[in-house]
């Protein structure tokens, strides 16, 4: 409101000189952005009205109820009435008065038996509650004339809703009930009319309480079905039995809101219930999914990609020999000094980087397929590159599992002799395997779940790995795979010795 304060002033104005011209019979050239409600019968048009005001005060039946155009200029202010500008300096405190003499005036210009005029009513609401807006009630399209209607009912109808929408000034607010077939939509096609790029179109989707079950709207509601600039809003209207029962416009505000709140804690049930693993009517027999697929690669593909990193033992030497050197220049040192350590340390903690967000990036993409929404900024990834950040800036050599750097070289030592490194024994990977030439009494060959480490590679029964049948040290090692022979193509790994013989 502040940041519009000029055309605030300058409506009340207008709409003086609109009245004006209007009394006079003239038509005026000058034109404020207005709201043009466009729809079919029975759409919702009347209550999507009512609730910009708060109020109940638009006639309501079956059939064509609107029937001349209603210029309803809402105007903020201290109190609350409504003014008729064919009823000039008369005051309505009471809105069932207002739809009163609507009904009235309606039918002193068309008759009592249902028949049409382009003249419109002009209405002025007074209200703290209002934004300074100029709305257009207009008639439902109808095909089938009725009682005193012409036989081109259809043809009239449609002339006086393009007399208002034409306008580039014109915003069109399409109103579509969810029950029925957006493709067939009569407002969405008289606005794709005049507004074929649907730059000045907002799509309304009333009555989501009433679709049939099994349904829903989100292809509509995220603008993908028929696209438009402005989008589409979902609302829930009162219900005839709720008008006939006198529920204000409160209540159904209220109503509205517990229906939308319901929906997102339904979709945050469905959501918990697919990480948690809780169990769902839609559980997923072909591949791992949602938590399961989280906590796989938490438990295995993180480690697996920590453990994958390696690096050049004499490599790593000759950088901690230069730095060293380096630091100390033209002097001889007695000490490794600090810098030196500072330097090789962050180096390879900076490499956790890469695997960490790799893994990131990995959740949030189950994470998109789980709600179907794509979040533009991830928190997960700044807080792993502000702990790695925190990690740079200060290194605790007091920590007890900090070995020093005697240790360090001691075990770097002993691991260069054994010719192996350690890397802590990490799940790598499971999965059943068949292992062959078990003997021809036992079978020739069996299926059994196994767990590969870093350290050793394990076998059990079955995936509950209670009944551990055998476990192989990978120390000293090799692999190599069985050369195919005629019998058979399958693909067979080979653990061996360092010497070559089969184990």
């Amino acid at each position: 409101m502040a940041g519009n304060f000029g055309m605030q002033q300058l409506i009340p104005i207008v709409n003086k000189l609109q009245d004006a011209f209007v009394q006079m019979g003239v038509h005026m050239s000058l034109d404020l952005p207005q709201i043009a409600v466009v729809g079919g019968q029975s759409a919702g048009k009347s209550s999507v009205l009512e609730n910009f005001v708060g109020r109940d005060f638009l006639p309501r039946g079956s059939g064509i109820v609107t029937r001349r155009p209603l210029i309803l200029q809402l105007i903020q202010g201290n109190a609350e009435y409504a003014e008729f500008l064919h009823c000039k300096g008369k005051k309505f405190v009471d809105f069932n008065e207002v739809r009163a003499e609507i009904e009235a005036e309606t039918d002193r210009i068309t008759g009592s038996n249902k028949g049409i005029s382009p003249v419109p009513i002009n209405l002025r609401v007074y209200s703290p509650n209002v934004l300074n807006l100029t709305l257009i009630d207009l008639p439902g399209l109808t095909k089938v004339p009725i009682g005193d209607q012409p036989a081109d009912i259809e043809q009239q109808i449609k002339g006086m809703i393009f007399q208002f929408i034409r306008r580039e000034s014109c915003l069109i607010l399409a109103v579509t009930p969810a029950n029925t077939d957006l493709a067939n939509s009569d407002a969405l096609k008289l606005a794709k009319e005049v507004d074929p790029q649907g730059l000045r179109t907002i799509g309304v989707i009333t009555k989501l309480d009433l679709m049939d079950e099994g349904t829903d709207a989100r292809d509509v509601l995220e603008n993908k079905l028929l696209p438009l600039r402005r989008g589409y809003i979902g609302v829930v209207n009162r219900s005839q039995k709720d008008i006939d029962g006198r529920k204000d416009i409160t209540a159904a505000l209220a109503a509205e809101r517990k229906f939308f709140l319901r929906m997102i804690q339904q979709l945050q049930t469905d959501f918990e219930r697919t990480i948690e693993g809780s169990g769902s009517a839609q559980i997923n027999t072909i591949e791992l999914s949602g938590g399961a697929k989280i906590n796989r690669l938490f438990h295995e593909r993180f480690p697996f990609e920590i453990v994958k990193m390696e690096f050049d033992e004499k490599e790593l030497r000759r950088e901690i020999a230069f730095a060293i050197r380096n630091i100390h220049g033209i002097r001889v040192g007695l000490f490794t000094p600090d810098m030196a350590f500072e330097a090789i340390v962050k180096k390879q903690i900076g490499r956790l980087k890469e695997p960490c967000l790799k893994c990131v990036d990995l959740v949030v993409q189950e994470l998109s397929n789980v709600v179907r929404v794509c979040t533009e900024r991830n928190q997960c990834k700044d807080q792993l590159v502000l702990l790695i950040d925190c990690e740079l800036a200060y290194m605790n050599t007091n920590h007890e599992d900090f070995i020093g750097f005697a240790n360090a070289q001691n075990q770097s030592e002993n691991s260069t002799k054994s010719g192996h490194r350690a890397l802590g024994n990490q799940v790598i990977r499971k999965g059943y395997m068949c292992i062959h030439n078990l003997g021809i009494m036992k079978g020739g060959s069996r299926d059994y779940w196994f767990v590969l480490t870093s350290e050793s590679i394990s076998w059990y029964k079955d995936e509950e790995e209670r009944e551990k049948k055998y476990m192989l040290p990978l120390d000293g090692l090799k692999l190599r795979d069985l050369e195919q022979g005629f019998m058979s193509r399958r693909h067979m790994p080979i653990f061996t010795t360092e010497n070559g013989k089969n184990v």
